[in-house]
């Protein structure tokens, strides 16, 4: 496998928890390979390792062996200072639990990262406006989080993780803190970032957000019990989403 083919890559990648008799492996031997602009949705039952996965890929927890490849540098072996610089400028992170910071604006919270980044203020200001409107939330700039629904402040986060242009953007549970309409904008976004070629990794139990995906792996027991390639993505399967849900 050619390392420098994939924008995302692990090798024989494991985690474990614990010590001695209570040791448990989270993530065991996986073998991945994420392609540019590929959407790649990781389901399984709660407890498998899927969320694990995604905090390694992103250097959110270390491995306890084999390898991450990141747009062909092995990155599993950084620093902390090289992950969270890494982490800045290369990778956008969406949670269920939105983490948006309470005390700034919509604009601010996706500001943000290009300030910590080194952008200008007003680099920063001008990606924010443009990402904000991308996500349908101009008129919601100057509103703080506590002033936002649900689902809009989950659309606040998916530009905050775009505000760098990242390598890939990792989303653990997008959807499971929302109602079906906030669930199907997200899904409408996701669809737009997948069309406009950006690298997709999100781990759900949504059904509908799976299905909206290039490829499904599903794990099981911190392994992978079925990886494939799905038929009739993009635009039509969503527009049948949303269909159903009319």
């Amino acid at each position: 496998m050619n390392v420098s083919s994939a924008v995302v890559l692990v090798r024989g990648l494991v985690k474990e928890h614990g010590l001695g008799q209570s040791r448990v492996r989270a993530v065991d031997e996986v073998d991945l390979e994420v392609p540019e602009g590929q959407t790649l949705a990781v389901m399984g039952p709660s407890g498998c390792g899927k969320s694990t996965l995604l905090h390694l890929l992103g250097g959110l927890e270390r491995p306890s062996g084999g390898e991450v490849w990141l747009a062909g540098q092995r990155i599993d072996g950084w620093s902390e200072r090289a992950l969270a610089r890494l982490r800045r400028r290369s990778l956008g992170f969406v949670f269920q639990a939105f983490h948006l910071m309470e005390e700034l604006s919509a604009a601010e919270n996706v500001e943000l990262p290009a300030l910590l980044a080194g952008r200008s203020r007003r680099q920063a200001r001008r990606r924010a406006s443009f990402l904000l409107e991308r996500v349908g939330l101009s008129g919601r700039a100057r509103h703080l989080p506590s002033e936002l629904s649900g689902g809009q402040r989950q659309r606040v986060a998916i530009a905050r993780a775009l505000a760098n242009d990242p390598l890939v953007v990792l989303a653990d549970e997008p959807t499971g803190n929302l109602d079906s309409a906030a669930t199907l904008d997200v899904l409408r976004i996701f669809e737009e970032l997948r069309a406009a070629g950006q690298t997709l990794v999100v781990v759900t139990h949504d059904e509908r957000v799976a299905a909206s995906a290039d490829r499904l792996v599903s794990m099981r027991d911190g392994m992978f019990v079925d990886d494939t390639r799905l038929a009739g993505t993009g635009t039509g399967r969503l527009g049948d989403l949303i269909g159903l849900e009319g």
